[in-house]
């Protein structure tokens, strides 16, 4: 809706031949159920379950707090077991709670981790609404063969990039997704942070590594992003994905990039869980770490 206002308004200024008034009806819709669901090799399910908020309503603590659905139905299956999840709450550094659904360490009879060419089901049940979905965590087609850093474009800079080489088999329908480190921060992802291998498919190629980005914190993207610095220690999490979950991050990226860009086509970001917002991605995942020398 705001790049059509955007749109309209460009057009008032050039076109000063045509005044006619423009109103555009900006109509609220019902709130939707919004999951973000993952399952990492090695680790157990997580999901995150809220309502959507209203574009234009300016968010607070308490919005986003009011905003998480509790008590719902959480279920995941392998195929061969079913474990249905418990809803805990943590506590962010910046005193805001966050809630989320994971392993019922009450019940851990049928609780088990992702592993690599598997499928796993998720369903959820809340407010007389299910909700379901189905990922694979694939196995690692797309493998790391060297990772190495060097300086920018002048010799004594402190700015050095980090790069991949990357070998693709040569069957097509790969996908992969990379996060960041940084001196053992959290994992971020990066501003385009996944990649298919619809050019590179059967070959050897040169990946550069961008540190991840706090979108939450677009203060975070400077002029120089790219770049890491002498001495930094970076931990590569390079992870294997499957189609829909590819396809929801490239949409979702794209839309973020191009955000209050008045010329920008408008984007929809395809989830995969059916009747609600958001995807449940399956991860298989691999950990390199590099350390650019002072």
């Amino acid at each position: 809706m705001r790049k059509a206002y955007f749109t309209f308004v460009f057009l008032t200024v050039i076109g000063t031949a045509c005044e006619k008034e423009i109103n555009v009806d900006l109509q609220r819709t019902e709130d939707m159920v919004v999951v973000e669901g993952i399952i990492e090799q090695g680790s157990f399910p997580m999901v995150r379950i809220s309502k959507s908020l209203n574009y234009f309503s300016r968010i607070t603590p308490q919005q986003l707090l009011e905003s998480f659905v509790h008590n719902a139905a959480v279920t995941v299956s392998n195929g061969v077991q079913t474990h249905r999840l418990r809803e805990y709450r943590t506590d962010t550094t910046g005193g805001i709670a966050l809630y989320f659904y994971t392993v019922d360490t009450a019940d851990m009879q049928t609780a088990f981790f992702g592993e690599p060419g598997k499928s796993y089901t998720l369903r959820i049940e809340t407010e007389g609404q299910t909700f379901h979905s189905i990922t694979t965590i694939p196995e690692p087609k797309f493998r790391i063969d060297t990772m190495w850093w060097k300086f920018g474009k002048e010799e004594d800079s402190n700015r050095a990039e980090i790069l991949l080489k990357v070998t693709d088999p040569p069957e097509r329908g790969n996908y992969f997704r990379y996060f960041t480190s940084l001196n053992r921060g959290r994992f971020l992802p990066a501003l385009s942070s996944v990649f298919d291998d619809q050019v590179v498919n059967g070959t050897s190629f040169d990946v550069v590594v961008a540190p991840g980005v706090d979108k939450n914190r677009s203060s975070g993207i400077s002029g120089d992003y790219g770049f890491f610095d002498k001495g930094d220690t970076v931990t590569l999490k390079f992870c294997n994905i499957d189609h829909n979950t590819y396809d929801f991050w490239r949409t979702a990226e794209f839309a973020y990039s191009s955000a209050g860009n008045p010329f920008s086509s408008p984007t929809r970001t395809m989830g995969n869980v059916k009747g609600a917002l958001g995807y449940w991605g399956g991860y298989s995942v691999a950990l390199k770490t590099i350390i650019i020398p002072k």
